[in-house]
């Protein structure tokens, strides 16, 4: 029987959490023929071991080449019309694949859901699950590439979230949960120099310059993410995000820069303390009134924890431009993608 979808989940020393993503896979309902594929990228634990006694098929890489070429291997194996990708440390709810293939019509190129934050309980978690940082972005961002613009859009969720819901177009999928037509991937494929992050923004951003079908969510189709719930994992992926955001900016220098003003902001006004002290205060207050909704959430819900929200969504934006400037110099010699050549004016007729 062919399948319906393929399912690639890429691993770089995943086992610990493989197993649960391969028992959430094997438990999908409402009718769908799954693929799964596992791409062990180089690892050097019990990875392909762990994903054969779940069922899955497994190609591996006999070192780490990294998430752009895992997702392009794992695309090259693919058998179903529609691949979808999913990460090792997540488990997708049992209608997930269902509701991705119910997304697709006419005009669709992919379907994509939410993520949810699972983990060990504690302050960190209530943190990630207040702050999310893996949600797609939404289609406002294709109406404007100008950095004023953008930074409305920053300042707006910072002052006044409305979140998004229902189905709905959007500029970009999370990697841990997005799927697209296989011809689709197989034209236009992942740019293998994107070794960590970036990579679905990338496919996604040259997928809506050069081929006119849709990214839809549908909240519906969701995954739950567990995360580590440690300060020092949450700024290592901060880091990491800033690295990835750097990588994208040497390769399409038309999107403007991401880079975070509150942290550079801060760091000035509390050097400036050592001339006039009282700034200090200043500075301590500042980031509650750069990120108020921690304590609106604080007031609202009487969640006094959430008052230290703004100070690590403070740290967080400074770990991603620290990322990204380690970036910019790293991926200094990137190419940057040409630019489409204007369409030649048709000649008129004799």
């Amino acid at each position: 029987m062919a399948a319906d979808i393929s399912v690639v989940v890429c691993s770089l020393n995943g086992a610990a959490g493989l197993g649960r993503c391969l028992t959430a896979l094997a438990a999908q309902r409402g009718g769908v023929g799954l693929e799964v594929i596992v791409v062990d990228d180089g690892s050097t634990d019990d990875t392909s071991e762990v994903a054969r006694a779940g069922g899955a098929r497994v190609i591996r890489h006999e070192v780490n080449r990294g998430i752009g070429a895992a997702r392009n291997t794992g695309v090259r194996a693919a058998s179903a019309p529609v691949v979808a990708f999913v990460d090792d440390d997540c488990e997708p709810e049992p209608d997930w694949a269902r509701r991705l293939l119910d997304g697709y019509g006419d005009g669709v190129a992919g379907v994509g859901g939410e993520i949810t934050v699972c983990g060990p309980d504690g302050f960190m978690l209530g943190y990630l699950r207040r702050h999310n940082p893996l949600t797609p972005l939404e289609i406002a961002l294709a109406r404007g590439g100008h950095v004023v613009y953008r930074f409305g859009l920053y300042l707006r969720r910072q002052w006044r979230p409305e979140p998004a819901h229902g189905v709905r177009d959007v500029f970009s999928f999370v990697g841990a949960n997005m799927s697209f037509r296989r011809d689709v991937l197989l034209r236009d494929g992942f740019d293998e120099r994107f070794r960590f992050g970036g990579e679905e923004l990338d496919f996604c951003k040259k997928l809506s310059r050069d081929e006119p079908g849709r990214l839809v969510l549908v909240p519906g189709a969701r995954v739950r993410h567990h995360f580590v719930g440690s300060l020092s994992d949450t700024l290592r992926r901060s880091r990491a995000y800033g690295r990835a955001s750097a990588r994208l900016y040497r390769k399409w220098p038309e999107l403007p820069p991401t880079i975070f003003p509150g942290p550079p902001l801060t760091l000035a006004v509390a050097v400036a303390s050592a001339w006039y002290p009282p700034l200090l205060a200043a500075a301590a207050l500042l980031p509650p009134l750069m990120y108020p909704r921690g304590v609106r959430t604080a007031v609202a819900e009487r969640r006094p924890g959430s008052l230290g929200d703004a100070y690590l969504q403070l740290a967080q934006e400074a770990w991603e431009d620290v990322g990204f400037a380690e970036g910019l110099w790293r991926f200094r010699r990137f190419t940057p993608e040409p630019k489409p050549r204007p369409a030649r004016p048709a000649e008129p007729l004799a």
